[in-house]
Order: structure tokens, then C-alpha cells, then sequence
């Protein structure tokens, strides 16, 4: 059984493991923007662009922020989130949807294609961290399970600088401490730890079948980052859209351009939209 608690546009379902929360703007066909581990906020520019003319939804995945798990200790997989969002989708009652996934959520959303192509027509998966498409998939799971390691072990700067080092992105030592060195947010700290321990390994080292992709009905692009050349999250995506047959679309900013620009990044995402 699921039901839902309205609080203005913020709400909650429970799923099975969760209660997850979730927020509806505006009127038209459905849109869901989702991350993993990013919440429900980091979308709200977005998600009030594209409200004038689409119904958005937006969400916080599986024990993150908002939505609380029965277990916390609970691994958080592309499987469960692909379920969670089949859920939504279905309890909103707008579908089949377009679903926009960044990073984590990429691999969410290719999740749901998979297990249940009926709830979209349409995914961008934007720079999905698929590191098992790349031939030295082998020495980053090495690096994955030191950075974690580093994480846990109480050194969470020096899990940062690693993990930075790692997806190929250049933050300056001032702004390292500035980020991850000082007083920082308890919920900020309890999102980033169930990251570390509980999602990121499971989110990376899944294989998507893409035979399956090639072949499913609702139609599959892969976004990069037109600031991302180089970065690991730009070799997974190119590395995708190969194994696909298709070539990588390019959205404004970094990996994270919908934070950094969301008006350029809604234009382009409705140009995108309409080619297809």
C-alpha cells in the first residue's frame, strides 16, 4: 500500500523501505528531474522553469534528506531508486514522463527505462558515472574503494581531494577547506556519509544492459556537459551513447550546468525536447 501526505507542493509517499519526498509544480505533460545523491533543492531553478508549460516533479531519493529510510544502514541501488520512481510516477498519474537524471540519477533513470519502460517515453540521462563502461574500469574501482575507505576512516577532506582527483575536476586547496574543512551542515554531513557508504559504490559499478536500452521504446539521450571535457563523467557518458549507436548531446555548464546556468540549461533542455 502507498499513500501520500500533502503539505502545499511538498509531499510524501511511502514506498516500500521509505517514505519519500516528493514536490509538484505546475500544470502539463510530466517532467521529473532527479539526482542521486542530490536532493530535491539543487532542481528548484529548473523545476520552476520548465513549471509554466510541464507539471514537475521533484524528488529526494531514498535516504536522502527527506525521505527516511526504515533501515538507514539500507544500500541504495539504481534498482531501488528505478522503483521509487516508477511509484511516483504512477501515483502522480501524469506519465509516461520525461525523465531528466544527473549523474546518479542518470543511472537511476537508465534503471527505470529498463525495468519499466511504460512510466517514460523520453530519459536524458546527463554524465551517468558508469565507470564499468571503460577499459580502466578496474583501477577506479580501486580508487572508488580507497576514497571510501578515506571517507569512513574520518579524513574527509582528503576523501574529496581524492575523489575530485579522480573525476578529473580541479578545485583549488582554499575552496577544498572552505567546502569541506569548517563548520558544516548536519544534514549536509548525514546526506554526504550515506553517499560514501551506502550509494556510490553501487551506482557506479552498475552495468546497464544495453542491449535492452538499444531496443526500448522510450527514446534515450546521454547529456555531457560542455564544460566537462576530459572529466571521467564525460568519458562514461561518450563511453554510453557508443554503446548505444547515438552521440552525446551537450548541455551548458559542468556536470553540474543545471545548478550553474538553469535558464541556458532549460532553453537547450526544450530544444532537446522538441528534436525528439
Amino acid at each position: 500500500m502507498t499513500d501520500a501526505t500533502d503539505t502545499a507542493s511538498a509531499r510524501s509517499l511511502k514506498v516500500p523501505g521509505a517514505r519519500l519526498h516528493y514536490e509538484v509544480r505546475g500544470e502539463g505533460p510530466l517532467i521529473v528531474l532527479v539526482g542521486a545523491p542530490m536532493d530535491a533543492a539543487a532542481f528548484a531553478p529548473l523545476a520552476g522553469l520548465l513549471a509554466t508549460d510541464h507539471t514537475v516533479l521533484t524528488t529526494d531519493p531514498r535516504g536522502i534528506n527527506r525521505s527516511r529510510l526504515d533501515d538507514p544502514e539500507e544500500e541504495s541501488t539504481p534498482q531501488l531508486r528505478a522503483d521509487d520512481l516508477s511509484r511516483l510516477i504512477a501515483h502522480i498519474d501524469a506519465g509516461p514522463a520525461v525523465v531528466l537524471g544527473s549523474s546518479g540519477g542518470a543511472v537511476s533513470a537508465l534503471a527505470l527505462v529498463q525495468a519499466h519502460p511504460d512510466h517514460v517515453h523520453t530519459v536524458i540521462a546527463h554524465e551517468p558515472p558508469l565507470i564499468e563502461l571503460l577499459e580502466d574500469r578496474e583501477q577506479l574501482r580501486t580508487g572508488t574503494e580507497d576514497l571510501v575507505a578515506t571517507y569512513l576512516a574520518g579524513d574527509v577532506t582528503g576523501a574529496y581531494r581524492k575523489f575530485f582527483a579522480q573525476a578529473g575536476i580541479t578545485l583549488p586547496e582554499p575552496v577544498m577547506e572552505q567546502m569541506f574543512g569548517g563548520e558544516r551542515d548536519p544534514q549536509q554531513v548525514a546526506d554526504e556519509r550515506r553517499w560514501f557508504a551506502h550509494e556510490m559504490r553501487a551506482s557506479t559499478y552498475w552495468q546497464p544492459d544495453t542491449a535492452t536500452l538499444r531496443t526500448a521504446a522510450p527514446r534515450i539521450v546521454v547529456g555531457i556537459g560542455e564544460d566537462s571535457a576530459g572529466q571521467l563523467c564525460d568519458r562514461t557518458s561518450s563511453a554510453l551513447a557508443q554503446a548505444l549507436g547515438t552521440g552525446p548531446t551537450e548541455f551548458p555548464g559542468g556536470h553540474t550546468g543545471f545548478v550553474e546556468a538553469p535558464d541556458a540549461f532549460a532553453t537547450r533542455l526544450r530544444v532537446v525536447l522538441r528534436e525528439g
